[in-house]
Formats: structure tokens, sequence, C-alpha cells
């Protein structure tokens, strides 16, 4: 899925090559990634794209007279930009995997895509981001929010920290993957109880939060959208790499699954030496 940085990189990306020019025409494939119907897509058409920014991990596509395509990519979903689409025949709704097309005056234009079966890639056609659920309820964007903020937030609801940092309603922007590699800075176990923190974890929090997704987001920036995912693998210490040393400290990075989906983490750094047992076969190590 991604996170603050690749969603913050495709912002700049579109910034720097979309920004100036005026929308062709928007094309819908997938009716079920549409989640607004006014404005319609055909409301775009002849106006300018002005700026590119993100909420959390929402892309937001801005064009002239207020309108907005805000973007939620979900696990599966992905931004290509084209600086030439192949052809010009509209595309034919339910056929492969690209859900809408924008198309530029230029003959550039980017498709929104998802793969897999389970269709989550969400676009909505707004005149204010607020008006989008998802963007209403976010909370302070992760890498912005200042120590006392972001211990606050934490500390407002208990729980096992994993889950509490990718909470978009308690900090914006954190997934999997980079909640992974902020714990494994912290040296914090994933399954710590947020209100049982000290004032020095939460700080430890804190700085590791800063650092993976600041370092991530300046790799990331300049970087053409079908780079980005190379990139965002290239960072990664512990997410994805079970059975992996451990590049801090040598040991075996271990995994715990869950219906659907799995946490990576090395014992060493995080959690005393001890593994953590599979929730769905026993009570986990905190």
């Amino acid at each position: 899925m991604p996170e603050l940085p690749e969603v913050e990189a495709l912002a700049g990306y579109l910034r720097e090559r979309a920004v100036g020019r005026r929308v062709d025409r928007v094309e819908v494939a997938a009716i079920s990634a549409l989640k607004t119907y006014d404005p319609a897509p055909s409301a775009l058409s002849g106006r300018a794209v002005v700026d590119a920014r993100r909420h959390g991990k929402f892309l937001d596509v801005v064009v002239d007279g207020g309108v907005h395509l805000v973007v939620h990519l979900a696990r599966a979903g992905w931004l290509h930009y084209r600086e030439a689409f192949p052809s010009t025949t509209p595309l034919r709704p339910g056929k492969g995997p690209v859900a809408l097309r924008v198309r530029l005056d230029d003959g550039s234009g980017f498709d929104l895509t998802e793969a897999g079966t389970q269709k989550k890639l969400a676009v909505y056609l707004v005149t204010d981001p607020a008006q989008v659920p998802g963007v209403a309820k976010l909370g302070p964007d992760a890498l912005g929010a200042d120590l006392p903020t972001f211990a606050e937030r934490l500390r407002s609801r208990r729980g096992q920290v994993k889950g509490v940092l990718t909470d978009q309603a308690v900090l914006s922007g954190v997934g999997n993957a980079y909640s992974d590699e902020i714990l494994h800075a912290a040296k914090l176990s994933p399954f710590a109880i947020t209100d049982r923190l000290t004032d020095d974890q939460l700080a430890a929090l804190h700085a590791a939060t800063r650092a993976v997704l600041g370092d991530a987001v300046r790799r990331s920036l300049g970087q053409r959208a079908a780079e980005l995912k190379g990139e965002k693998r290239s960072g990664l210490k512990v997410h994805a790499r079970t059975g992996l040393p451990c590049p801090v400290c040598g040991d075996t990075v271990r995994e715990v699954s869950f219906a659907d989906s799995s946490l990576q983490y090395c014992p060493t750094c995080q959690t005393g030496g001890k593994p953590l047992a599979d929730r769905r076969l026993s009570r986990l190590v905190r």
C-alpha cells in the first residue's frame, strides 16, 4: 500500500509534470472506484491542473475552479504517468487494470490502476477535500506532528502500538510497511501497549517516525512514479524481509501473520530476543 512518502512523491511528480496543463478528458473504466458523482468527471474537461497535494495517504489533484480529484490508492492501486497514450480510443469499462484515466492537453496524462480481485481504489471528485470521509477524520500528519502532539495522540488511544500508529484517525500517513520500520528504529515491540510507554520510549518513537519517514521522502522525491515501489523496497530493513538478517544486529527477521496482513520485526532489536507468538495460535508475548 502506498504510504506517506510514496504519496508525497507522487504529488511532487504531478506538480512538476501536470501543473499548468489542461485536462482534455477523464475516462472512467471502473465505476465502482468512483465514489462521488457531483461534480461529474466531465466537469474537469478544459480546466487547468493547478496543484497536487497530500492528505495523509490521500492524493489530491487540484484543478482550477476549486475542484479536487482525491484518490486513495488502497493496497493494490497505483498511479502511472504516461508521456503519451498508445491510443485515443476511450477506455472500455471493466476491461483491464485501469480504473480511471486523465488525459491532458499535451497528450500526456495518468492512469489510476488496481491489481488483484479486491477492488478498493477510491476516487472522489469534490469541491473541498473535507467532503471525503477518510480525509475528514484524519489525525495530525505523522511527519509534521511535534513531540507533544505525537505523544498526546498516541496516548489518546489505548492499544498495541503497531495498530495505534497505523490508525489514520490518530496520526495520518503511516501504514503497515513504515510502521514496521519505525518500530524497529525505535527498538519497540509492535505489541507494546501505548498507555504503558514511558516518556523516553515515546520520544524515541517520535524521533524514529520523523527519521524513517523523512529519509523515505528524501529518497522518493524526484523519482518517476514507475520507480517509487523499487525505491521503497530498497530502503526497508525489516518489513517484507522475513528470514533475512537484521542489518543492525544480524538476528533473523521474524514475522507474525494475520488474516490479511503480516508484520515483521527483529527479536534482538525490539523484543529482548524473544520471538512473538502468532496471535492465531497463542497469546502474544509483549
